[in-house]
């Protein structure tokens, strides 16, 4: 009867396990859609599709140590000196703690700033909360990698 007991409470454990992993799962492809989608955005200086996926109280920490909260971040997108040609996250990695997720990953981005081109590369750190169902950045930060 025991050996039954332990049984059924095994596979229940197992099943909740697998569950939490499907969902996590769900939800970290959900994250790195948006990290994309970030992308895109900036990439075509769209300040419209990137505001609804900051908080309003965002903490922005660009490359050279410049902070910025959401509408200085959204302004500088928009500022007509760089034009972006080419912008890629890549070795994303999404770590869960509880309603918020921290995205690390590395930045690369091409284009040209007071028309003289530039390649920058930047390892970044993107802090994402779970509010009613809907992911939003609450902080992001970026350090220029230089080797």
């Amino acid at each position: 009867m025991k050996f039954a007991l332990y049984g059924c409470l095994f596979l229940v454990a197992v099943a909740g396990s697998w569950q939490t992993g499907a969902l996590q799962e769900a939800q970290q492809t959900r994250i790195l859609a948006l990290e994309n989608a970030w992308n895109q955005a900036v990439m075509q200086k769209d300040a419209k599709a990137i505001a609804p996926l900051m908080d309003d109280e965002l903490i922005y920490i660009d490359y050279d140590g410049t902070v910025m909260n959401k509408g200085q971040y959204l302004a500088s997108l928009r500022a007509e000196a760089t034009h972006f040609e080419h912008i890629q996250s890549e070795s994303m990695q999404v770590q869960f703690f509880g309603s918020s997720a921290v995205v690390v990953g590395v930045y690369r981005e091409q284009g040209t700033q007071h028309g003289k081109p530039y390649v920058r590369r930047e390892r970044f750190v993107d802090t994402w909360v779970n509010r009613a169902g809907s992911w939003i950045c609450v902080a992001s930060e970026s350090t220029l990698i230089t080797h």
